[in-house]
């Protein structure tokens, strides 16, 4: 069976998209992340902010949850995107939550309306894995 590996800029608005149904009434800072599963399956979250700031869960945890949620555990790219257009990295919890289920690239928005595209070794290295508690 044969996929449709959606390119950059498809999975960008993809995740501009998703950033649209952001729940971030405190900040109003919105965004949007979609997952690209092993089996080329497209799995989009958004940022849910919480009155108890801590709560917040972040767009790409929560793409991550669905696609796990749905059974998948090796997600090959995460795509990230602030509504307002502007640079938007994953935060250092979320770059541990892709290295869990074996995510090898990271796009974002690179502040011109282009997209960046990173390897999660770039972004989060010499990172602690699921092989490190099998070495112990």
């Amino acid at each position: 069976m044969t996929h449709h590996v959606p390119g950059d800029a498809e999975l960008m608005a993809a995740a501009m998209e998703a950033a649209q149904r952001a729940y971030a009434p405190y900040s109003r800072f919105q965004v949007g992340a979609v997952v690209v599963t092993e089996d080329g399956s497209v799995v989009s979250g958004a940022n849910v902010e919480n009155a108890a700031y801590a709560s917040t869960l972040c767009a790409e945890a929560v793409a991550i949850g669905a696609a796990v949620a749905a059974g998948a555990r090796n997600l090959v790219t995460v795509a990230v995107a602030c509504l307002s257009g502007e640079r938007c990295y994953p935060c250092g919890q979320c770059r541990q939550r892709m290295r869990e289920f074996g995510v090898e690239r990271v796009i974002v928005r690179d502040g011109a309306g282009g997209t960046r595209s990173h390897s999660l070794e770039e972004l989060l290295p010499e990172a602690f894995g699921p092989e490190d508690l099998a070495r112990g």
